[in-house]
């Protein structure tokens, strides 16, 4: 099998890992007269789609968000990645308290699978990176080996939930794999932060990933509520133990753009 065309032109790799890529439209092109001033000006301010690519070998699977293939070329078959009623119930009740599709189908077999386009940035991460796992915003996956598991991570209080702007589970990817996040804020804008028995303290829903072994709380910026108003900073969410936090520095993470694809 040849595909040709996929990666020429306006259309670039601009990151890989694993069996993961990343294809970048420089420029659409594909636009009407009544709209290419638009699509010119949202190319030069980086507002461009992005596509990935899966590699399958026969011997490795992916997962995916419900809805988001777009083509596959090769010997590639589709399940739902269900074992059993329990799996079934566990798998319904992770999507409705994470916000996301309860059941990702899994493909496998020998070919090249690609997905939809989307305005969105796409960020690869080594899941074995961060060690007990990576908690993810919700709406952040994509893809991701099947090697990689799922499941649910509960805030440590109701006060993290009540009071910090946040849900009260999110999605937990552990073992070891690829996973593909889609991201309103570019990789080389966010800040990386690896904390060492240590806390680090965060006005509002800044926080995009961070290890699941971080115990998250919401607390006071000072031990009275008189102090707390007087600095005008109040409630901050409080990340603290050992492992890394990845960061937003001015974009709210919970922020869906108007331009995505899908």
């Amino acid at each position: 099998m040849q595909i040709k065309n996929l990666t020429s032109g306006s259309r670039m790799e601009t990151a890989r890992l694993g069996n993961f890529a990343v294809i970048e439209y420089g420029a659409d092109k594909s636009v009407s007269a009544y709209s290419a001033q638009q699509q010119y000006f949202m190319s030069k301010m980086g507002v461009r789609k992005r596509q990935v690519m899966i590699e399958l070998n026969g011997e490795n699977t992916a997962v995916i968000q419900a809805g988001a293939m777009q083509w596959m070329a090769g010997h590639l078959e589709v399940t739902t990645g269900v074992k059993g009623v329990g799996d079934l119930v566990g798998k319904m009740f992770r999507g409705a308290v994470t916000k996301e599709s309860a059941i990702k189908p899994e493909y496998r077999g020998n070919g090249l699978l690609v997905l939809e386009p989307t305005y969105k940035f796409v960020l690869l991460k080594n899941v074995a990176e961060w060690g007990a796992g990576i908690v993810i915003e919700d709406g952040m996956f994509l893809a991701c080996d099947g090697t990689v598991k799922q499941s649910i991570s509960a805030r440590s209080n109701v006060s993290s939930a009540a009071l910090g702007g946040e849900g009260l589970f999110n999605l937990c990817l552990s073992g070891t794999g690829v996973a593909a996040l889609e991201s309103n804020v570019p990789e080389s804008e966010l800040i990386e932060i690896d904390l060492e028995n240590d806390e680090l303290k965060v006005d509002g829903p800044y926080a995009m990933c961070w290890s699941a072994g971080l115990q998250f709380t919401v607390e006071r910026t000072t031990k009275t509520l008189i102090g707390s108003a007087a600095s005008g900073e109040g409630l901050v969410n409080v990340y603290r133990g050992t492992g890394k936090v990845l960061l937003a520095p001015v974009s709210d993470t919970r922020t869906t753009p108007a331009t995505s694809v899908r």
